[in-house]
């Protein structure tokens, strides 16, 4: 049967922290040593085919040389396209991709459900809470997963604010109509915010997606939310620290885990804004007894 699993609030692992790199190489040795220099353990999955078997083996054991884990291979497309053939073709990329990261052992192969947004693959649309989103959802996961029958790494779907999953409770009843041992849970808790509510109680917000979804955490995202003021909702993601998403219960949580999680930085502009959102971590980090991998 499914049920929530309390995360241990006692139990502290180092969390593997990872982010972009900036270097201008294809070298696996060369990308796996910036990793390092810039105090991360986790890595997104460097360019590579499927068929270059060469290649994929050569990462594994460059990353492996420098204790940095691949985090994710991001698949981001819409899985949920209204033109049957865009659909058609963006599954097989997604297979393709999760076929990567079983091969190059990464932690898990990541895209968000989708859309039925006609125009933006990431757009809103009446339908994206319905029970056919769900239903094809479900129809995705499985065609992916069992397609592939993945052996070292788990697909998992990312949460979005408009569409399912959108919190802990929807993410939970996905997980049960997939039935797949090899689906997990990719956590982006800024990307459960969708009201004032969470916004103002994130807190109890993340507390409650990792009590429930701990045990199927691959992987996390890092970055912040800041409420731009206007009449209307308005979130806007920031640089780690410069938004109010509670930093000190979010490490808390992913330390508590019961794998080395990795904790990945995304979608912030320059090397600079990573080398403060990555400082704002540590800092908080340190001040609660949380270490690095």
């Amino acid at each position: 049967t499914l049920s929530s699993t309390p995360v241990g609030a006692q139990t502290k692992r180092p969390v593997r922290l990872g982010g972009p790199i900036f270097l201008k190489s294809a070298d696996p040795a060369a990308l796996a040593r910036e990793h390092r220099r810039l105090g991360y353990s986790a890595a997104y999955c460097p360019a590579v085919n499927l068929t270059d078997t060469a290649r994929i083996r050569e990462i594994q054991n460059a990353f492996a040389a420098q204790n940095v884990v691949i985090a994710e291979v991001g698949a981001w497309v819409n899985m949920l396209d209204p033109d049957s053939e865009k659909r058609r073709k963006n599954l097989d990329y997604v297979t393709e991709r999760l076929a990567i990261a079983d091969a190059v052992g990464a932690r898990n192969c990541v895209d968000i459900a989708g859309s039925f947004n006609p125009d933006y693959w990431y757009g809103a649309h009446p339908k994206n809470l319905s029970k056919e989103f769900l239903d094809a959802t479900v129809e995705n996961c499985r065609h992916v997963i069992d397609t592939v029958r993945p052996k070292r790494t788990v697909f998992t779907i990312e949460m979005m604010p408009w569409s399912i999953p959108n919190g802990a409770d929807s993410y939970l009843r996905l997980i049960k109509a997939v039935d797949r041992k090899a689906f997990g849970v990719h956590m982006d808790v800024c990307n459960a915010v969708n009201s004032p509510e969470r916004f103002y109680g994130n807190a109890d917000l993340i507390d409650d997606l990792f009590r429930k979804l701990g045990r199927w955490i691959a992987s996390c995202h890092a970055k912040d939310l800041a409420w731009i003021p206007e009449y209307n909702v308005h979130f806007q993601e920031v640089v780690p620290g410069r938004g109010v998403i509670d930093y000190k219960t979010y490490l808390r949580n992913v330390a508590a885990l019961p794998v080395d999680v990795p904790l990945m930085l995304e979608h912030l502009k320059t090397p600079a804004e990573y080398d403060e959102g990555r400082a704002f971590i540590q800092k908080n980090a340190g001040e609660i007894g949380v270490t690095f991998a």
